[in-house]
């Protein structure tokens, strides 16, 4: 198993590609192009911009050494700038994520208007737009082709490169709807206290007391000593956060993004969390190849700085089997805050790991009181590797749904949870052991704590056998559909059926109903409280037109996590289901699912010119083409011809707000009414 990572690295990068291929991100910035003739040698370029909600577009106007736009003409053909003019609303202020420049900028829409000199090659226009935009602490540097025909001034405007957006576009000014826009600080705390873990793991605490008694013994002075040890802190950041670099650089954090959904990635994780499971249970060990620990520790002795800075390569690479499963569950984790979220997620690790070594070289008396390596050690490690087995099934159930296998069930994969933090439970209270295990005489008041609290855990979960919600880990399991007996949904089933009058559970009132048929038997409904529930958009169109009614397009996906939570939290709600169940026809459109389209529906988009293949492939490129989104969950009502009732769409609200979902279920209901008068 010393191997293991020079195999590890070319997969992962394999299916990372792959998942960049499959991407389908919408740029947050379009545009449209247009030019007319002001004389033989003078043209004028019109590019229109419309920029996505949360975004901002530089102007023109700043520096070529700060972040810009800027129109840069085909030089092959000659085509020469003259003065460049915004049509907007230029906005300025101060941004600390450039040290407090003074940035120009603009949001929602503006208007370039460009003199361009000379002689456009067979009538038309061709260059690039070089641009940056700015979301939170996410820039990103995008370019844009344009190849527009030259027409006579009055129709300026007319022509465009790339058409406009078809139907309405909801501009998603909403709480961030998915873990793709995990919060920065999110991000950085859970990866510290990830760092913390790891620093308990046997192979990192084993190495404070001998690192830090090397500095502080070896060293001329104390004030020497303390400065090695804060060298070999930071040092340990700088390692961690250069990786953290270099994978957003070399995979792309939309690449890592998309994994969330990706069947061969998930399948590889599956297997990854598995060894590393059982790797943690002591069936074996894994390392990376001793040579490259042998090269950075023979560089620990060069000069002072180097060699200290080796000492901490050493470090990152030998306790790679303690530390490898958190850094891989940090690292998905952390693609999903863009392209700055590995550099922060590693960051905050290192930072975690890097503390003790400063702190000790400070507070050498400190080291008496930690306690020594041994058993205590061995406890933290196998309990990571029972965590580690169920994080696996998780990955495995992802692949069981987008699939559609059927092997993990929600009753079967709550069994195999159950089972797994029962013997948990039983480890911590030295009913079980494994080979490597010291032997436990007596019950400490920590394993006692640790033990009531994983019992606890299993006991939360055995009423999901029969159906029971389970909202604080509803994200993680399967989807309730899958479950073969459930309680709960029969209960709420029962009462919808008694609210509508004995009539089914809701959407039946209507003579002229319309009944699922598309992917019914394939697919199945996570809307609490509403029967009828579609899976097909133009059929769901149909059924809305028939019953006179607004539309609700859930946006949502097999392995999206906040799907689950938000239809435990807020769909689930009694005024919610009522109002979803009566008043709206319901479409789930999953944008991960893999069935096939007939050879007669697929086609090639329109929005990115991808073949659409498959019913995923379709709703997604619905959401990104008419919405301008491309993440889950995210509720849109539309009217009968297909267009957004509100201004907004509603994702992901981590408050979790049933009341402000239901002002919003009221509000597109009352525009549906004012749009049928």
């Amino acid at each position: 198993m010393k191997h293991l990572l020079s195999f590890l690295i070319p997969v992962f990068a394999l299916f990372a590609f792959s998942a960049n291929a499959q991407e389908q991100s919408p740029k947050p910035v379009k545009w449209e192009f247009s030019a007319e003739k002001k004389n033989d040698q003078e043209y004028v370029l019109h590019a229109k911009a419309t920029i996505e909600k949360g975004w901002l577009l530089f102007s023109t106007t700043m520096g070529n050494d700060d972040p810009n736009t800027r129109i840069v003409p085909d030089s092959t053909a000659k085509l020469t700038l003259g003065t460049v003019t915004e049509q907007g609303k230029l906005q300025q202020r101060k941004e600390p994520l450039f040290d407090n420049l003074d940035i120009k900028y603009f949001e929602n829409e503006v208007e370039l208007v460009a003199d361009i000199k000379g002689t456009p090659a067979s009538g038309k226009i061709r260059g690039n737009i070089n641009y940056m935009v700015l979301k939170g602490e996410e820039v990103l540097p995008e370019e844009t082709a344009f190849d527009v025909a030259v027409a006579p001034a009055a129709a300026a405007g007319n022509t465009t490169a790339a058409p406009a957006a078809e139907g309405a576009a909801a501009s998603g000014g909403v709480a961030e709807d998915d873990a793709s826009n995990k919060s920065l600080l999110w991000i950085f705390l859970a990866s510290f206290g990830g760092g913390f873990i790891a620093l308990i793991t046997p192979c990192v605490f084993s190495m404070i007391p001998i690192t830090v008694s090397f500095f502080t013994k070896r060293s001329k002075t104390r004030a020497e000593g303390i400065k090695n040890a804060f060298t070999y802190s930071l040092s340990i950041i700088v390692i961690y956060t250069l990786l953290g670099f270099l994978i957003t650089k070399v995979f792309g954090a939309s690449a890592l993004n998309s994994l969330a959904s990706n069947g061969i990635a998930n399948m590889i994780f599956f297997v990854i969390f598995l060894l590393f499971a059982f790797s943690f249970l002591g069936a074996f060990e894994i390392s990376l190849p001793s040579s490259w620990a042998n090269v950075s520790d023979s560089r620990a002795g060069m000069g002072s700085f180097m060699g200290i800075f080796f000492m901490a390569l050493t470090l990152a690479i030998v306790s790679f089997s303690c530390t490898g499963p958190i850094l891989g569950n940090l690292l998905v984790l952390a693609a999903k805050g863009g392209n700055t979220g590995p550099l922060v997620g590693m960051f905050g690790f290192s930072l975690a790991l890097a503390i003790p070594f400063s702190l000790f070289a400070l507070f050498p008396s400190l080291l008496n009181k930690i306690g020594k390596s041994g058993g205590w050690l061995n406890a933290v490690k196998v309990t990571l590797g029972f965590v580690e087995l169920a994080l696996a099934l998780k990955f495995l159930s992802n692949v069981d749904m987008a699939y559609h296998w059927n092997l993990l069930d929600r009753e079967i994969f709550l069994a195999l949870w159950i089972a797994i933090f029962a013997l948990l439970t039983l480890y911590l209270i030295g009913k079980l052991k494994f080979s490597h295990d010291s032997d436990v005489p007596y019950l400490t008041v920590t394993r006692l704590c640790f033990a009531i609290a994983t019992f606890t855990f299993v006991v939360y979960m055995v009423p999901g056998m029969w159906g029971a919600p389970l909202k604080g880990i509803s994200g993680f399991l399967p989807h309730e559909g899958s479950q073969d007996f459930n309680l709960n949904k029969s209960l709420v089933d029962i009462q919808a059926s008694l609210e509508s009058g004995g009539g089914g559970g809701g959407n039946t009132s209507n003579a002229n109903t319309i009944k699922p048929k598309k992917l019914v038997g394939l697919l199945h409904s996570e809307i609490p409280g509403v029967e009828n529930v579609f899976f097909d958009y133009e059929e769901a169109l149909a059924a809305a037109k028939a019953a006179n009614k607004p539309l609700m397009l859930d946006f949502t996906g097999h392995t999206c996590v906040n799907c689950r939570k938000f239809e435990k939290s807020v769909l689930s709600n009694p005024k919610v289901m009522k109002i979803l169940r009566n008043d709206f026809i319901v479409a789930s459109l999953y944008t991960d699912e893999k069935t096939s389209l007939p050879e007669a529906e697929q086609y090639v988009s329109k929005f990115d010119g991808s073949k659409i293949k498959n019913v995923g492939q379709k709703n997604l490129d619905l959401e990104a083409t008419h919405f301008k989104r491309n993440s889950q969950p995210y509720y849109i009502p539309v009217d009968l011809q297909g267009n957004a009732l509100v201004n907004k769409g509603y994702g992901y609200d981590p408050k979790e707000d049933a009341e402000a979902f239901i002002q919003y279920l009221e509000s597109a209901k009352a525009e549906f009414a004012q749009r049928q008068k």
